[in-house]
Formats: C-alpha cells, sequence, structure tokens
C-alpha cells in the first residue's frame, strides 16, 4: 500500500462497497465504487477512497406475504473490521462546529496489494446528538440531513486527507454529484486567507484541473439540488455567494451536478448512450463517455473461477484474456453453469423455503425497485406467458431489489410482482428473494440461466447487473438502453427487447419480449443446448473482456487524469511516474 506521500488519486463517493458483509452502500453506484478500487488495488496504483461510515446502513428489507416492503437499520459493528484513526478535524454546518473522525480499511486487489479507504463518521461523544445522526442512514433525512451528509463527505473529507498528510494529490474523483463539495473546499485552500468573496478566475481554474467528475443520472429530476436559503444557513453566507458567483446555482437552487461540472477539467457519463444524453442535458460542457465495468474476480463465481484458471490463467491480471474464453469447451461451460445454478437454487430453498427446479429455464431479475426499471413488463399478459411455457417450454423467474423508503411507486412494482407470482402459481414460479445484496448478487448473476433488464429508455444510464452475468457466461434479454446499446449481438450475446423502427413503444416491446422468449430463446435452451453454451462462451469472450473495471479504469488513466497531451509535455505527476509499470500494463 502507497505511503500517503506517495498517493496522487482521490476517489470520493457517497457509497463504497468494500465487502459483502458490510452494509456501506445502497446498490450499483457504490457496488461500482468499490470494484473501481479493487481494480486500482489489482495494479498497485496510487489511490485513496473517501466515503462516509453509515453506521445503521441503508436499510434491511423485508417484505410481506403480499409484497409490502418495511425497512429497520442495518445491525454492524464496524469497529470489529476498521481501523479507528486518531486524527479528528472540524467543520461548520448550520453555525456549529462538527467533529469528524475516520475508519481506514484497505482494500485488497488480485495480487495481495491494497488502496486505502477512509470512513468519516460523527457518531461519536464530541458531537451534539442531532449532528451525530448524520452518518448513520445512506441517502436517509430530509433536505438539511442530506446537505449535511455531502458537506461531510465534500469538505470533510479534503480536510481529513490533509490531515493525515495527503499533500499531494493532483486528481480528485468526484463519482456522482453527492461528493461535488469537495470542489468548494478546493476553492477555500485556493483563496488562502482571502476572502471567498473574492475568488479569482484562476483559483476556478487552478481548481478545475485537480477533478474529474462521473455523472451516473440521466434525468435532470434526478440531480441532487437545494434551495439558496437552505445552503447559506448550512454551508455559510460566504461559501454559498461564491458558489452563485460561479455558475453552481441556476435557478435559485444549489445544484451539485452543475458544481461537478463547473469545476472539473473532464466530465463523463458512464456508457456510450449516456454521454450523448448528458451532451445533450449539458451543451456548454464538453461531456465525455466511459463505460462502467465490474470487477472480473469478483463477480465470477468459483466454478467459472476456477474453469478460467484452468484454460486462461492471465485471466486474474489480465482480464483482456477472457477473449480466450471463445476456446472453451462447451460441455465444461455447462457443468461450471450447473454447479452456480445449483448453489442458487439451493440458497433460494434454504431464505424462501420455495423449491425451484434445475431442469427448468431460469430467468432472473435483480437491481433497485424503481419504476422506471419496469421490473413488472413480463407480466403484461399472463394468458400469453402461460401460452408460452406451454408452446416452448417451463420457466421459473427469479427476481430481487430494494425500493428506496420514500419511493412509493417503486414499492409498488414490488406488490405488482407478487400479485402476478400469485397469479402464476400453478404454472410459472415466481420467486422474490428479500434484502438483496452483494452476496445475492453474485448467486444470481451466476446461477441463473437468462438475465432480464427492462428499463425505460433512455433512463437506464449504464448497468452492471448484466456485466456481472456475462462473466459467469449468463446471456441478457434486454432494452438496448445503457451498456446493452454497446454489448448486444443479437443472438451472439443475447437478445434485444424492442425494433431498431421504433424501439421506445411499449406495446412493441412488449410484443418484441414475448416472441424472443418464445421463438428464440426458450428453443434454443431446451432443442440446442449446445447452441446455447455458445450463446453463453460469446457473452464471456465479447462482453466479459471488454465490461471490466480493468478496462474502464485504463480509460480514466488515458483521458480522465492524465490525457496523452499532459504526459507528451512532461506534466504527469512523479507518483504516477513511481507506478509507470503498473500503468504501461493496463493502458
Amino acid at each position: 500500500m502507497a505511503q500517503s506521500e506517495e498517493i496522487d488519486i482521490a476517489y470520493f463517493s457517497m457509497e463504497i462497497a468494500a465487502d459483502p458483509a458490510w452494509p456501506t452502500y445502497s446498490g450499483g453506484l457504490g457496488v461500482l465504487a468499490g470494484d473501481m478500487l479493487r481494480s486500482a488495488a489489482d495494479r498497485n496504483l496510487p489511490f485513496v477512497g473517501v466515503t462516509l461510515l453509515p453506521r445503521r446502513g441503508y436499510f434491511r428489507q423485508h417484505l410481506d406475504a403480499e409484497g409490502r416492503q418495511t425497512e429497520e437499520p442495518e445491525s454492524w459493528q464496524p469497529e470489529t473490521v476498521f481501523e479507528r484513526l486518531d486524527q479528528v478535524i472540524s467543520i461548520n454546518l448550520n453555525g456549529r462546529e462538527v467533529k469528524v473522525r475516520a475508519w481506514r480499511h484497505a482494500i485488497a486487489g488480485v495480487t495481495g496489494d491494497r488502496v486505502p479507504i477512509y470512513f468519516l463518521d460523527v457518531d461519536f461523544g464530541e458531537n451534539p446528538p442531532w449532528e451525530r445522526t448524520l452518518t448513520g442512514t445512506l441517502y436517509g433525512g430530509d433536505e438539511t440531513y442530506r446537505l449535511c451528509q455531502e458537506a461531510i463527505l465534500g469538505i470533510g473529507g479534503i480536510r481529513f486527507l490533509r490531515a493525515l498528510g495527503y499533500k499531494g494529490i493532483s486528481r480528485f474523483h468526484l463519482n456522482e454529484g453527492h461528493s461535488a463539495l469537495l470542489s468548494l473546499a478546493l476553492l477555500e485552500e485556493e483563496s488562502g486567507n482571502r476572502n471567498l468573496s473574492e475568488v479569482t478566475a484562476e483559483d476556478v481554474e487552478n481548481v478545475r484541473q485537480k477533478c474529474v467528475f462521473t455523472t451516473h443520472t440521466p434525468v435532470p429530476a434526478a440531480f441532487d439540488q437545494f434551495p439558496l436559503e437552505l445552503a447559506t444557513r448550512v454551508l455559510g453566507q460566504d461559501r454559498v455567494r461564491a458558489l452563485v458567483q460561479t455558475g453552481c446555482c441556476p435557478m435559485g437552487r444549489l445544484n451539485m451536478t452543475y458544481l461537478g461540472l463547473r469545476f472539473s477539467r473532464y466530465v463523463n457519463g458512464v456508457a456510450m448512450h449516456h454521454g450523448e444524453i448528458s451532451q445533450s442535458m449539458f451543451p456548454n460542457y464538453p461531456v465525455h463517455a466511459i463505460t462502467n465495468g465490474v470487477h472480473a474476480a469478483t463477480w465470477t463465481s468459483a466454478a467459472f473461477r476456477e474453469l478460467y484458471d484452468r484454460h486462461i490463467p492471465e485471466w486474474r491480471t489480465d482480464n483482456l484474456y477472457l477473449r480466450y474464453a471463445i476456446g472453451l469447451p462447451l460441455e465444461e461451460i455447462q457443468q461450471a453453469h450447473g454447479r452456480a445454478k445449483r448453489e442458487l437454487l439451493q440458497s433460494i430453498a434454504q431464505a424462501t423455503g420455495v423449491r425451484l427446479s434445475e431442469n427448468a429455464a431460469t430467468l432472473g431479475f435483480a437491481r433497485r425497485a424503481a419504476e422506471y426499471k419496469r421490473a413488472d413488463l413480463i407480466f403484461s399478459d399472463l394468458n400469453r406467458l402461460r401460452a408460452i411455457r406451454e408452446k416452448s417450454g417451463p420457466f421459473q423467474i427469479v427476481f430481487g431489489g430494494k425500493a428506496h423508503p420514500k419511493d412509493d411507486a417503486g414499492k409498488a412494482v414490488i406488490r405488482k410482482v407478487f400479485e402476478a407470482a400469485a397469479a402464476l402459481r400453478e404454472s410459472i414460479p415466481v420467486v422474490y428473494v428479500e434484502n438483496y445484496d452483494m452476496r445475492w448478487g453474485g448467486l444470481f448473476t451466476a446461477g441463473v440461466d437468462l438475465w432480464l433488464n427492462t428499463p425505460h429508455r433512455p433512463f437506464e444510464a449504464s448497468g452492471t447487473s448484466g456485466m456481472k452475468a456475462a462473466m459467469n457466461g449468463i446471456p441478457s434479454l434486454s432494452v438496448r438502453d445503457g451498456w446493452w446499446a454497446e454489448g448486444h449481438f443479437e443472438g451472439t450475446t443475447g437478445w434485444s427487447i424492442g425494433y431498431e423502427e421504433d424501439p421506445e413503444r411499449h406495446d412493441i416491446e412488449i410484443e418484441s419480449f414475448y416472441n424472443k422468449l418464445e421463438q428464440a430463446i426458450l428453443p434454443m435452451y431446451y432443442l440446442q443446448p449446445l447452441a446455447y453454451a455458445q450463446v453463453m462462451r460469446s457473452a464471456i469472450a465479447l462482453n466479459g473482456s471488454f465490461f471490466n473495471t480493468q478496462r474502464m479504469l485504463s480509460q480514466y488513466i488515458s483521458n480522465a487524469y492524465y490525457p496523452a497531451t499532459e504526459a507528451s509535455s512532461g506534466n504527469q505527476p512523479l507518483a504516477v511516474a513511481k507506478t509507470e509499470t503498473g500503468l504501461a500494463s493496463i493502458a
């Protein structure tokens, strides 16, 4: 693990999934952050991660017999797994001093190298009662609570890194707008002892040169934004005045996305299509695209890890070698998948009491329960589903995913799945696993036979669950949105939903979904199992070899952190030069 004076890149994220057993994440954003830092550790790169310590987690989901979701706090003890640091810094929130400390965990890569992550914490005796709750629950509370959390992450995170001796960081990566207030803290550093009202264009540009901003949100309504009155009360008048002057408060609101845009030298969406959508949303800023990926070794099941180790021993340290999966024996792919499927079905039986058939085609859908993700699309015509089963063969469906506690529409989608499951009970087994997390994610994306993804275009920025499935040879049946616009090769890596001439018509999508299932997928699965195994093999070779965080991190290094124009002009920082071998190996 690099020393503090060698660290050159600080990665800020509201959530980081450092370990499946720790509730430090809510979903895809945190899992992506964890995978990113694992890949940095794989190459022993000069990274440090900064996030919050949610002592009550996101929430533990409970579902009753009718699919009604209730929530309770996660119970865990971070002090048993993290190292508490002695340093304490303070920030001013709501006119009061709030003390911030941190806990350290080193995330490991496949080579044994490690990247430090600092989990910021305010729940200790020196703080007043309400302030102590601010690192309690991920994405909890009201607007005041959320803004205070984001100030602790952005402003407190920078100050804590400085207190630990991280003086030479040249790049700060903002993973979504939650951490955008770190640019305000950097602006304060640039202005020195001057009042923030005296911030110069040079100060702003100096901050810009240090920041990289990744946006994951394809709709303006989802941006974090706060009334200026609230922002002034929480952050202080001088800070907000400076943010207004620098163009971060359109329509009288502090907009965290605009804060990230204004103070970043490089801005990117998380898939090709999402980059295009984001550019249309922000025409005054150049928006690039770096498609997301997943950490290959983390999301490959034990059975497939053993298969790859036998035939492609280089795959862990160089994911591009997964391209050679195109030569794997089909029978061995079938055997590895059979192991993963049995493990999934046994886990479902243990958790729910429902015993599904190993011989039936198993369809999987698991992600955050949000209305636009349309988990219930498959149930648009129950009679058609019954007819498909009779004509093309039996199938069963497994679901998972949490709705945000305040998302009534998302909760309603879960209830619709339960209603459909009850109606189909005699013909098509449907199981919804409660409290979906990283452990279940690994089981689902390795053990099903087909991965479903039915978002409403263009609201899927990227999505990574289908990438995890591909690491295990699971083809997708998906709307061509997010990553699938790049990963889809019809009948080769999976199948698309909808038609090119009119991809956004709801009725066409439903008909396309049913037709592909009835006429292409189930007949191949039952009547041409080796042909289905060929699709599985192609999913690994074409999608697994590309949609990984090793490739993603390489693109961030080459295009966002240290573009070629900088390297050729001699501006590449010393800390990166020390890891030149690691950079060269993934560039």
